[in-house]
């Protein structure tokens, strides 16, 4: 299976998503209607986000430079083996120069 490349499916993806989760968590709501389960609901949605950047964005630029994910499974199958991702030449040169702090 290749990459999806055309930018109205991968719209069409993202809002997909967007669709239903909200949904998701309409009907969760609609099934136990409290601020209880409402504040819950918004924490484990930001945590999980926050995750999501933290696996995609955080390790990528402040810890192993260069690497790189297929999704989530993949970085835990790595992080699980207890191994940094391989560097890729451009990479390591970056982590070299003077200009980095």
């Amino acid at each position: 299976m290749t990459d999806i490349r055309d930018r109205r499916v991968l719209y069409f993806k993202g809002y997909l998503f967007l669709v239903t989760g909200l949904l998701a968590g309409g009907l969760l709501l609609a099934d136990a209607p409290s601020w209880r389960v409402a504040i819950l609901l918004a924490v484990c949605v930001w945590s999980f986000c926050r995750f999501y950047y933290f696996a995609f964005y955080v390790i990528d630029h402040y810890i192993d430079h260069g690497s790189r994910y297929a999704g989530l499974w993949d970085f835990t199958k790595k992080q699980l083996r207890g191994g940094r991702a391989k560097r890729t030449e451009s990479s390591s040169e970056a982590d070299s120069s003077p200009e980095q702090h």
